[in-house]
């Protein structure tokens, strides 16, 4: 699922943001020995955090049909959210702060990822992958605490949060449908039959306490 979307997100930049500028795309660690290595202009996009939506988990199972019958059920996708610092590296901030125009300009207009951008694993969930562009942080982060881990400069960056679902492969087999009706007789006047009508009375009327 991971490299499917690393792929749309490139498909994404380098199609649509730069539209075939000489700008590398990375998705390196934006290190200090990583930017004094880099020949050329570059966007890198670095994935810095993996974590479950848990408000969009469900339970139970869901049914798969065929011919108009349940013939498997299966747990529903989690769903994760994969966070990218997206910035850009060049010989002058004017230069980085136009590719940074650019791809905002490209990314916001992608609330969902087109399918056809998507990997096969994604498409074959056929549910929408979701992305975020430059949104506050949560509360439990900053983007200065990932500068610092990484032991770069500060620079100016676009969090992009992609949300996407992930399958899970458990799956609870059903029974084979129903051709026969069962009927169940009762023998009325037995003795089991009499012994169910004098418990219902018991509960309709209860003794009363003396």
């Amino acid at each position: 699922m991971i490299d499917e979307i690393d792929a749309a997100l490139r498909s994404i930049v380098v199609d649509d943001a730069l539209a075939g500028a000489a700008v590398d795309v990375s998705f390196d660690a934006p290190t200090k020995d990583w930017a004094s290595k880099r020949s050329g202009p570059t966007i890198c996009a670095y994935l810095y955090d993996i974590r479950e939506d848990v408000r969009r988990r469900e339970t139970g199972f869901v049914n798969e049909y065929h011919d108009g019958r349940t013939t498997a059920r299966h747990s529903p996708p989690r769903y994760f959210r994969l966070s990218y610092l997206v910035a850009a590296w060049t010989q002058r901030p004017e230069d980085e702060h136009g590719l940074l125009a650019l791809l905002l300009r490209s990314l916001v207009n992608h609330p969902v990822i087109p399918p056809e951008r998507l990997g096969p694993s994604l498409r074959d969930v056929a549910l929408p992958v979701t992305m975020t562009v430059a949104l506050p942080p949560s509360d439990d982060r900053s983007f200065a605490d990932v500068w610092s881990a990484l032991g770069g400069e500060l620079k100016p960056s676009i969090d992009v949060v992609v949300c996407a679902p992930l399958p899970i492969a458990r799956t609870q087999p059903v029974g084979p449908p129903v051709r026969t009706p069962v009927l169940h007789s009762v023998e009325l006047g037995s003795d089991r039959d009499a012994e169910v009508r004098r418990r219902a009375r018991i509960v309709e009327h209860p003794t009363e306490p003396a």
